[in-house]
């Protein structure tokens, strides 16, 4: 199985995934931009403006070139040429009842042999809702125990770890699974075995993210929280910014700054010292952003 045939399947996921979410939102239409990538390979961006995704991306890239120095270092691997493709999603959609969601699936090669996969799906939403967030945890320990009955526990950690912005003290949303450097040494399980786990992830997301949309896409609101949503969706660019990994990979490798940055909502704010009111909703909904909540048995 080459890097060739890995690239091929998750370009299907992105088909698939692009197709579902034009149904659930029912109005929007993905619009394809095409790019290559001066020092090899290039990519689909897709993006969606709709009713229910107010901006939504779903992008496949499949680059490859010579590594710098830089991220060799970084990724504590020797220099040399490099392959990586992946599938990387953020939906931000238009109420601020509905969540979040973020998703990436990836696979990395380099010419000396070393590879590995990668990836997360994580949930954030803008108010928690306990109920669906366990349905959403229970989702993804389903597909996990599908391939190991670790994997739940331990790729749960991992993103409570990973998606936690450390400079508000808070984690990003209600986390999810999160993993790296999969392969043969570090899971004993073959490479055929670890891509079927990944495109299970990627299969899942169409469905699980309906799941999370259908109670609430139809709930009104006000402008307070609108405003609220603008805040938290602050919140995540703050993240996307300055914590994630596949932000910096693609500015390090020179990559398309307009698929690298597709993340981030299409309004924000950030108003100083910005405190909700003890008892509002809005109060409620931050006690649910820390690490280690047990949404199985919540």
């Amino acid at each position: 199985m080459n890097k060739l045939y890995i690239a091929e399947r998750l370009k299907e996921v992105q088909d698939s995934i692009c197709a579902d979410l034009e149904k659930l939102d029912g109005d929007g239409k993905f619009k394809q931009d095409l790019w290559d990538r001066e020092e090899g390979g290039g990519g689909r961006t897709r993006v969606i403006q709709g009713k229910v995704i107010e901006k939504g991306g779903v992008n496949f890239s499949a680059v490859h070139g010579p590594l710098s120095n830089k991220i060799a270092q970084a990724l504590k691997i020797e220099s040399g040429d490099f392959f990586a493709s992946g599938v990387s999603i953020v939906l931000h959609p238009a109420n601020p009842h509905v969540p979040i969601i973020h998703m990436n699936i990836r696979y990395f090669e380099m010419s000396n042999g070393t590879w590995w996969f990668g990836g997360g799906i994580d949930l954030t939403p803008h108010y928690v809702d306990p109920v669906l967030a366990g349905e959403f945890h229970r989702a993804l320990k389903k597909v996990c125990d599908k391939h190991h009955h670790e994997y739940y526990t331990r790729f749960k950690k991992w993103a409570d770890d990973y998606f936690y912005i450390r400079h508000r003290k808070e984690t990003r949303g209600v986390g999810g699974i999160f993993f790296d450097r999969l392969n043969e040494e570090t899971e004993g399980l073959t490479k055929e075995q670890l891509l079927a786990f990944i495109l299970d992830v990627g299969y899942l997301f169409a469905p699980l993210y309906k799941t999370m949309v259908e109670p609430k896409r139809n709930l009104r609101f006000t402008e307070q929280q609108k405003q609220w949503q603008h805040i938290r969706r602050g919140r995540y660019a703050e993240f996307n910014l300055v914590y994630d990994k596949g932000t910096k990979f693609g500015l390090d490798t020179d990559g398309r700054i307009e698929s690298i940055l597709m993340s981030l909502p299409p309004m924000a704010e950030w108003l100083y010292d910005h405190h909700p009111s003890v008892g509002s909703m809005e109060a409620e909904s931050l006690k649910w952003h820390q690490k280690e909540i047990d949404w199985i048995h919540h």
